[in-house]
């Protein structure tokens, strides 16, 4: 009856992981599998993914307590939230919880018979189930403030043009203004190493970008007794078409070639606040790939 149960519970799971596709209201471009496409702008760049939303993502979310009871978890979705508040501090004037919750991390798929007749595949089976709901959660509570995937996705590549704009071209007062302040600390060290190999850049973004999707969603409660203060954070990955070139000194192109156009896999995460007025989305990290 447990292993029914359980297999039922999984194929729900299942369902819901597969919606996840890339969005195509970007391009009609067949879409391309590129591993290990590293940016040719940073050796250190970080990447990010997506993924896509459904309607039963509300009602998936309000069988938390029922599916985590029967994984033996007695905590609810909100209460794994909240506890967030021991590491970031129950400030809630605070702008960023200055962290990437649960970093997304690509996981090998397993066969069928071991995630089912195995003790690692059903601890495996209960993670994945666990991390769908904390992204339903996560999402629900969005939409309460008026959130559009659609809407967002548009904004969500705007950022992602401006920022490599503005890191191509050493603006760090207007890159202020677009990441956190840990990020910011992050690509200010980035902008002085590059620029003591490169005295300018070229960077270009080919529209429409070719994939993007969203891989992760996670919600960071400030205030155990209001969970309306809180973050939130999406990952979302880019498979995007750019353009590259570096000069020296004396302007002779180094690196790249801006007529050719290299595919991108990046992994970013974006966060946002639900309790400050006039609040926006804002790049928090980066995912390596």
């Amino acid at each position: 009856m447990r292993f029914n149960t359980i297999r039922s519970l999984y194929h729900q799971s299942s369902s819901f992981l597969s919606s996840r596709g890339y969005s195509s209201g970007f391009s009609n471009i067949q879409q391309f599998h590129v591993q290990g496409v590293t940016s040719c702008l940073y050796k250190t760049e970080n990447n990010a993914l997506p993924w896509t939303c459904r309607n039963t993502m509300t009602h998936r979310s309000t069988m938390a307590a029922e599916l985590l009871i029967f994984l033996n978890d007695k905590k609810s979705l909100s209460t794994q939230a909240t506890t967030q508040v021991r590491k970031v501090g129950a400030q809630v004037s605070m702008t960023s919880p200055g962290f990437v919750y649960e970093p997304y991390a690509p996981r090998e798929p397993i066969p069928f018979w071991k995630r089912y007749f195995t003790r690692t595949g059903w601890t495996r089976t209960k993670e994945d189930i666990k991390s769908e709901l904390k992204s339903a959660y996560a999402i629900a509570k969005l939409r309460k403030s008026g959130y559009s995937k659609n809407q967002f996705y548009k904004e969500a590549v705007e950022l992602y043009r401006e920022i490599n704009t503005l890191i191509a071209n050493g603006d760090k007062t207007s890159l202020r203004k677009a990441v956190t302040e840990n990020m910011f600390s992050a690509l200010k060290n980035e902008i002085k190493q590059r620029e003591s190999i490169w005295s300018n850049l070229y960077w270009e973004l080919v529209e429409p970008i070719v994939k993007i999707r969203t891989l992760r969603a996670r919600m960071i409660g400030v205030d155990k007794n209001d969970l309306n203060k809180a973050f939130i954070q999406l990952t979302l990955e880019f498979l995007t078409k750019e353009k590259f070139e570096a000069y020296d000194s004396k302007g002779a192109v180094v690196a790249g070639d801006k007529n050719k156009e290299v595919l991108v896999r990046s992994i970013w995460v974006f966060e946002k606040s639900l309790f400050h007025t006039g609040a926006h989305w804002r790049l928090c990290g980066r995912i390596k790939v």
